[in-house]
C-alpha cells in the first residue's frame, strides 16, 4: 500500500483540537477490547474480525472533524490535549498506554487513512510485546520494521545516555522520522550486514561487529574443543525435541500447585484467573484434551487445597459450569465445525466427560447444525454417553420446549432403551405433532416394555396414517397379545377398507400375529368363504387376510391357506404362496 509523504507533527501547546473527546474515548475504547480479542484469538477467528470492524468503525467520528490526531501517551492514561480519553489503573500488561509507555513511546500521530491496515497491524503487534522476553525485540523496532505511514510516533531512548526524559516532551523525545540512528543498527542485526564474513570490510568493521554483541558461529570452527558433526547432531534432536514438547500440560500443573501450596488470598485470585483464562486460550486453539485436563485437575484441587475459602472453591468448581452453558458451549461447537482439523473421538469425550449433565441439551440440540458429518458421528457417540450415565437428564428432556431436542431425547431413550422415559412419551402421543409421535412410536417399540406396549396399542387409533403404520408394524414384531382385542375392532370395522393397502396389510399381520387361532376364524372367511351368488371378497382384502394368516403361523391357519393355494386369482394366489413359506412383504 503506497503511504503519502507528510511532515513530522509537532506537539502544539496552544491545544485547538476539533475532535470531540467521546470520539476519541470510544476508539481507544475499542481498540483495548480488540486487543484483547487479539490475544485470545487467531487471526482468522470471526471474533476477532469483527472487533478490528468495529476499530476501523471508530474512526469515523474522528475524520469528521480533523484528519490528523496526536494523542499524548502517559503510564496509565492517553490524552488529547489536555483531555484525559484513555485511562487504566495500574501498569498491567492489560493496559493500553502502559504497552506503549514502557516501550519508549510518548506520542501517537494517526492521519486519515491509518484505520484501512495500520491501526490493525499495531493492534496485532502489541500481543508480542505483551507476551515478549528479554530477547524479544520491542515495540519500537517492531514499530520501525512496519515502516507505517499514516502513523508516527515520538519516543525516547529507554535506557539510553541521553538525558532524562520529561513530562513536558523535552529535547530526549523524537518523532519515528527522526529513526535513521536506530533503524541502522535493527538493519544491521536483522539483514547480517557487517558480519565478519563479509571479506570487504576492514578489521574497524569487525571491531564494530563484536562490538555488537553477535555471535558467528563460523568463528568457532576451528576451535580445538569445538563439537564434532555426530555430537552436534545430537545437540540439535534435543533442541527439536525440547521445542516440540507440549508445555501447556507443565503449566497448569505448576498454576494449581501453586494453588494448594500459597494460601494468600491474592495468590489464589490471580491463579483462578490464569486458569480462567487459560481455558478460553485451549478452546481457541481446539486443544479439548487439554481442557478436560484442566477442568478434571481443577475440581480436584478445590477438594483438597488446605485453608481453602468457600469462594475460590466455587470459583474453581465452577469452571465447568460456565462451560456447560449453552452460550459457551455452542461457540465451542460451531468452532469445531469450521475448524479444519477435528479432535479424536478420545479428545471429545474426554472434555464432555468433565462437563455437566445440562450440556446434554446444547448437544442434543446442536446435532441437526453440524456441517461436517465425521464430527456429528463424534457427537452423537458423545451424547450417547452422557445420556446413558444421565438417564434423568434424558428424560426431562423429552418434555422440552425445544422441539429439535425433544426429538434427539427421544430417539435416544428408544436406543438406550430407557424405561424411565415412557411416560413423558405418553404424554406426548396426545400432545405431540405428527413427527414427535412417530418418534415416540419407534423408541416405545426398541424399548419394548409393558408400559411402552400400552402404549403402542394406543397408537393404533391414531389420527395419522404413519403413526398407525409403525404401531401395527410394532406390534406384529412384538406379538403382543394384549393388542388383538383392539385390532379385532378395527379389522372388523368399515373405516380400514377405505385406508390404503400397505396400512390395511400392516394391521391384518399385527391382528394375526397377536391372534393367532382366535384371528384364524375371520381371516378365513375373508380369504375362502363366498357371499351371496358366490361372491368373493375384494382381491385386495383376500390378500392382506393370507398375509394376517401367514402371520399367524399356526397349524389351523396353515390348512386355511391352503384352501386358496390354487385360487384362480393370481394376485391371491401369490399371497397365498408366500404367506405359506413364511415370506411376508412389508
Amino acid at each position: 500500500m503506497s503511504t503519502p509523504s507528510r511532515p513530522i507533527p509537532v506537539v502544539d501547546e496552544d491545544f485547538d483540537g476539533q475532535v470531540p473527546p467521546a470520539a476519541l474515548e470510544e476508539l481507544l475504547r475499542n481498540t483495548a477490547k480488540a486487543l484483547k480479542a487479539r490475544q485470545l484469538y487467531p487471526g482468522n477467528n470471526p471474533t476477532w474480525l469483527r472487533a478490528a470492524e468495529v476499530v476501523q468503525g471508530s474512526f469515523k467520528g474522528v475524520w469528521a472533524h480533523e484528519d490528523e490526531v496526536t494523542l499524548t501517551i502517559g503510564e496509565t492514561d492517553i490524552r488529547y490535549g489536555p483531555n484525559v480519553v484513555y485511562a487504566e489503573e495500574g501498569k498491567g500488561s492489560d493496559s493500553l498506554a502502559w504497552l506503549f509507555y514502557k516501550d519508549g513511546v510518548r506520542a501517537l500521530s494517526l492521519a486519515r487513512g491509518v484505520e484501512v491496515e495500520e491501526w490493525i497491524k499495531v493492534i496485532e503487534l502489541l500481543p508480542r510485546v505483551r507476551r515478549g522476553g528479554v530477547d524479544d525485540d520491542d515495540l519500537l523496532t517492531l514499530l520501525w520494521e512496519s515502516a507505517f505511514g499514516y502513523l508516527k510516533y515520538r519516543y525516547v531512548e529507554i535506557g539510553g545516555d541521553g538525558p532524562a526524559f520529561d513530562d513536558q516532551m523535552g529535547p530526549p523525545a523524537r518523532w519515528s522520522d527522526d529513526l535513521e540512528g536506530r533503524s541502522g543498527r535493527a538493519q544491521a542485526v536483522l539483514t547480517g550486514e557487517g558480519d565478519a564474513a563479509q571479506a570487504g570490510e576492514g578489521s574497524g568493521d569487525a571491531e564494530e561487529q563484536r562490538k555488537s554483541g553477535v555471535v558467528n558461529l563460523a568463528d568457532f570452527d576451528s576451535s580445538l574443543y569445538f563439537l564434532d558433526e555426530t555430537e552436534l547432531e545430537s545437540l540439535r534432536r534435543a533442541f527439536a525435541q525440547e521445542y516440540s514438547r507440549d508445555h501447556r500440560l507443565t503449566v497448569i500443573t505448576m498454576l494449581l500447585d501453586t494453588f494448594e501450596l500459597q494460601t494468600e488470598p491474592e495468590v489464589r485470585d490471580e491463579t483462578c484467573e490464569l486458569l480462567e483464562q487459560f481455558v478460553l486460550t485451549l478452546l481457541s486453539a481446539g486443544d479439548l484434551k487439554t481442557v478436560a485436563y484442566l477442568l478434571r485437575e481443577s475440581a480436584l484441587a478445590g477438594g483438597r487445597a488446605p485453608d481453602l475459602q468457600q469462594a475460590h472453591k466455587d470459583r474453581l468448581m465452577r469452571l465447568p459450569d460456565r462451560l456447560s452453558e449453552p452460550a459457551a458451549l455452542a461457540q465451542v461447537l460451531q468452532g469445531l465445525d469450521l475448524a479444519t482439523q477435528l479432535p479424536s473421538q478420545d479428545e471429545l469425550l474426554a472434555l464432555f466427560d468433565q462437563l455437566r449433565v445440562t450440556a446434554l441439551g446444547t448437544v442434543l440440540a446442536w446435532l441437526h447444525k453440524l456441517e461436517q458429518a465425521p464430527l456429528k458421528a463424534m457427537l452423537e457417540t458423545a451424547a450417547d454417553r452422557i445420556a446413558r450415565s444421565n438417564t434423568i437428564e434424558l428424560v426431562k428432556l423429552i418434555a422440552s420446549s425445544d422441539r429439535i431436542v425433544a426429538l434427539e431425547a427421544i430417539r435416544r431413550s428408544g436406543a438406550l432403551k430407557t424405561a424411565a422415559s415412557v411416560a413423558p412419551m405418553g404424554k406426548l402421543l396426545s400432545d405431540g405433532d405428527a413427527e414427535v409421535r412417530g418418534a415416540c412410536v419407534t423408541a416405545l417399540a426398541e424399548i419394548g416394555s409393558a408400559g411402552a406396549m400400552q402404549l403402542l396399542e394406543r397408537a393404533l387409533a391414531d389420527g395419522d396414517r404413519d403413526v398407525r403404520l409403525s404401531a401395527a408394524r410394532a406390534v406384529t414384531a412384538a406379538k403382543y397379545r394384549a393388542s388383538f382385542a383392539r385390532l379385532d375392532g378395527i379389522v372388523k370395522g368399515k373405516e380400514l377398507r377405505e385406508r390404503d393397502k400397505t396400512e390395511m396389510m400392516a394391521v391384518f399381520e399385527a391382528y394375526g400375529a397377536t391372534g393367532g387361532d382366535q384371528a384364524v376364524t375371520l381371516l378365513d372367511g375373508l380369504l375362502n368363504s363366498k357371499g351371496f351368488l358366490g361372491r368373493r371378497e375384494d382381491a385386495e382384502v383376500r390378500v392382506c387376510a393370507a398375509a394376517g394368516l401367514g402371520r399367524a403361523a399356526t397349524s389351523k391357519a396353515q390348512e386355511s391357506l391352503r384352501k386358496a393355494v390354487d385360487d384362480k386369482d393370481v394376485v391371491v394366489r401369490t399371497a397365498v404362496n408366500r404367506a405359506l413359506r413364511g415370506d411376508q412383504p412389508r
